[in-house]
């Protein structure tokens, strides 16, 4: 094999809106793009990026971490720190690997959607805000085609919140529209049951992580008890794959990020996991720029899940990555050509 030489380049995503959710308000996104080229100039990228207060990585430790890597010049050297990585940078380093073995750079996995022949079922992201721009994003998703809309809520107020759904299913009603919440871990257990009860009566198909992670118990009696199937997001970040956590807390389906959860192999094993207890699942991105949302994708496209995924989220950046990505009557759909790659 010849020798590697890995570059990369911080480029940190700046939000068009502050994305708004019950934990934080952020303004901009650490980033770092990364670049794998032998001696022959055959090359592979990916990204790495965090999320302030939820990644379990810090920018210095990123920063670190592929500092270390740059003076990784075999490749047996190389697939030791990927398997080693943290998180987020291990799924960086998997995208990567299958970019470099790709045959364009940017088809990481052969399916009909990396070959631009079908297109991923997604849903409509509803960031928080004032009740009108809440109202007016889900006019902008249904006129885009979305019939699946996905809502953050937690940071508001309870009963206002109350209150826009009860005036939003009055615009989108329940035969026409399917509405999954986040709460981002929003209430307390000593609440979360009256809340679900009350937020049920708007025929939500589920909701995101209703408490923080942490609390087996408390979550595995939310899990049982709840009208609305529960879906874990946040308590899975940082664990290895663990059946005794499904056996105990017994979710109706997993939110699966490979930026957050370690990557490819890691999601798999989540995935096995789940289908071997009759767990639902969904991926969606850890609003990563284009580069990492073409490579969860494409992942998804390969489990061949008909689940509707999470991965609405291109259009978050002042500056993105120019792709080939583009949204079609709520299915998110891809060309093999036309990629503007960063230069790192």
């Amino acid at each position: 094999m010849n020798p590697l030489t890995l570059t990369f380049v911080y480029h940190p995503l700046k939000f068009i809106h502050p994305a708004k959710t019950s934990r934080d308000t952020l303004y901009e996104k650490p980033s770092w793009f990364i670049k794998l080229t032998d001696a022959d100039g055959k090359s592979g990228l990916g990204e790495c990026s965090l999320i302030p207060g939820l990644s379990i990585e810090s920018v210095d430790q990123i920063n670190a971490a592929l500092g270390d890597l740059a003076a990784v010049y075999d490749w047996d050297g190389w697939m030791k720190a990927m398997k080693n990585a943290s998180p987020s940078l291990r799924f960086a380093l998997e995208t990567v690997d299958r970019s470099y073995h790709s045959t364009d750079g940017v088809s990481l996995f052969d399916t009909p959607f990396s070959r631009g022949e079908e297109g991923i079922l997604i849903n409509g992201l509803i960031w928080m805000g004032d009740d009108d721009h809440v109202i007016d994003q889900m006019h902008a998703r249904a006129e885009e085609g979305f019939r699946i809309l996905k809502m953050k809520i937690g940071a508001n107020g309870f009963s206002r919140e109350l209150a826009l759904l009860k005036r939003i299913r009055s615009a989108f009603p329940e035969n026409e529209f399917e509405l999954r919440l986040d709460a981002n871990g929003a209430f307390s257990p000593q609440q979360v049951m009256e809340r679900l009860h009350m937020l049920a009566e708007y025929s939500i198909h589920s909701i995101e992580q209703p408490i923080r992670q942490g609390q087996a118990s408390a979550m595995a009696e939310v899990c049982a008890k709840s009208p609305i199937p529960i879906a874990l997001d946040e308590e899975l970040i940082g664990l290895i794959p663990n059946g005794e956590l499904l056996d105990a807390i017994r979710p109706h389906y997993l939110i699966l990020k490979p930026g957050l959860l370690g990557g490819f192999e890691m999601c798999n094993r989540w995935v096995k996991l789940a289908q071997e207890r009759e767990i639902g699942w969904w991926a969606t991105s850890a609003l990563e720029s284009n580069i990492g949302l073409n490579a969860i994708a494409q992942w998804c496209a390969a489990q061949g899940t008909p689940m509707p995924q999470g991965l609405g989220t291109g259009r978050l950046y002042s500056n993105n990555i120019e792709a080939p990505l583009s949204i079609r009557n709520s299915r998110l759909y891809t060309q093999p050509n036309g990629w503007k790659l960063p230069t790192v």
